[in-house]
């Protein structure tokens, strides 16, 4: 797929320390957001969102200015971002994580409308969600997560995860199926 320069892309071929800062500005946000629908545990997302930045500069400075220049910030970001969050399940698989208090279903209230009830409503909903979430399978999480909150497209996804348009458009049916099946959600709480 060809891909058009943007100013981004082109500050980051010209200047990679400026260009990396308004890349982190500028989908800072998206990859903390995918990463912690992946994931399901507040505590852990500042971490690997900082560990996908890292990552993301170690790679441009080895970049040549055309590559860096022909990139796809978002999808390249959020690529790496599901990587980092693999390798990290991958580690928790192998150690057990300390009891350290932290309710792993606490997530911080985005929803500023009237009154109190609506923000009991409104964070119950989303502790459902996350919890539905988490349920799927891998192959069904990463990309739903990636459809909806990423808003990648079929085809970036499908080329993140190394697999055909259809398989990807399958799963994320499949994965949104699964959700509206899920007896602890409402309809309208389903994403898609």
């Amino acid at each position: 797929m060809d891909t058009m320069p943007s100013p981004l892309t082109d500050l980051l071929a010209a200047d990679l320390d400026r260009g990396f800062a308004e890349l982190v500005r500028a989908h800072g946000g998206a990859v903390y957001s995918v990463l912690l629908r992946l994931s399901g545990a507040p505590r852990d997302v500042e971490d690997l969102t900082q560990e996908t930045f890292l990552r993301a500069y170690t790679a441009l400075r080895d970049y040549v200015p055309e590559r860096r220049r022909a990139l796809r910030p978002r999808a390249w970001l959020l690529a790496i971002g599901t990587n980092v969050w693999r390798n990290h399940v991958r580690t928790l698989t192998r150690r057990p994580a300390p009891d350290d208090g932290v309710d792993v279903q606490e997530l911080p209230l985005t929803d500023t409308g009237p009154g109190p009830e609506r923000l009991t409503e409104h964070a119950f909903a989303r502790e459902r969600l996350v919890a539905a979430l988490a349920g799927l399978p891998e192959h069904h999480r990463v990309p739903v997560v990636l459809r909806h909150m990423g808003e990648l497209s079929y085809t970036e996804i499908a080329e993140l995860l190394g697999c055909p348009v259809g398989t990807v458009k399958a799963q994320v049916s499949r994965g949104l199926a699964a959700l509206r099946a899920a007896p602890h959600l409402a309809e309208e709480e389903v994403i898609g």
